[in-house]
């Protein structure tokens, strides 16, 4: 149990009170947590590379963090109703929260860890490449954008946050979430996409020298 490893548990550990404050409506605290838990997953990759500290056990449950903390955090916004109706006519329907966008995410990451599974297990490599990681930090963007702009919405008329809050500021962070929200999905497809070609490639180079 190194730095990064602890780091990486340390991810999952954040993410259980997380999903309860979601459950709790408790945006702030959700905020600060998911933060916290993303910042992690920067630091536990820098600090392994930086002092070669990989490990199998890394490799293993690095992935698994990064998933349950995003898909499980996409799934409890699911459960919030003012973010899958329509806010305001200048966005139709179609353009908001909707279930299918979740399981587009879901599905992607199920995929591509069966695949890294298989092509790893025959010895090719299947390491994150530059989209990837794109699409895992558009997903922390959306969802910090998510976080605060629930904050920002239950809390317009409180003085919790401790600054005035106008309308006008809720709308341009509510088209924010939804800019990165889509943003996300279409990354997560095109990702998707791409390690599926990837890997049929290379379980086919891996077939012929068979």
């Amino acid at each position: 149990m190194n730095v990064p490893n602890i780091l990486t548990v340390s991810r999952i550990v954040l993410s259980v009170p997380l999903f309860v404050c979601c459950a709790f409506s408790q945006w702030e605290l959700a905020l600060l947590l998911f933060c916290a838990a993303s910042i992690t997953d920067y630091v536990d990759g820098w600090w392994a590379r930086k002092f070669h500290q990989t490990t199998v056990f890394g490799r293993i449950v690095d992935p698994f963090a990064d998933k349950f903390l995003i898909c499980g955090t996409f799934i409890c916004l699911l459960g919030v109703p003012v973010l899958t109706n329509q806010m305001t006519d200048a966005v139709p329907t179609f353009f908001v929260f909707q279930p299918w966008m979740v399981i587009v995410i879901v599905a992607r990451e199920l995929l591509i860890t069966t695949l890294r599974a298989v092509v790893e297990q025959s010895g090719g490599d299947f390491s994150a490449k530059w989209v990837g990681k794109w699409k895992m930090g558009l997903q922390c963007i959306a969802i910090i954008a998510c976080f605060v702009f629930l904050s920002l919405l239950y809390h317009s008329t409180d003085v919790k946050l401790g600054f005035p809050v106008s309308e006008k500021m809720i709308d341009c962070v509510y088209y924010v979430w939804l800019l990165t929200l889509w943003g996300t999905v279409i990354l997560t497809l095109y990702s998707g996409i791409t390690y599926s070609v990837r890997a049929a490639v290379v379980i086919r180079g891996q077939n012929r020298n068979r």
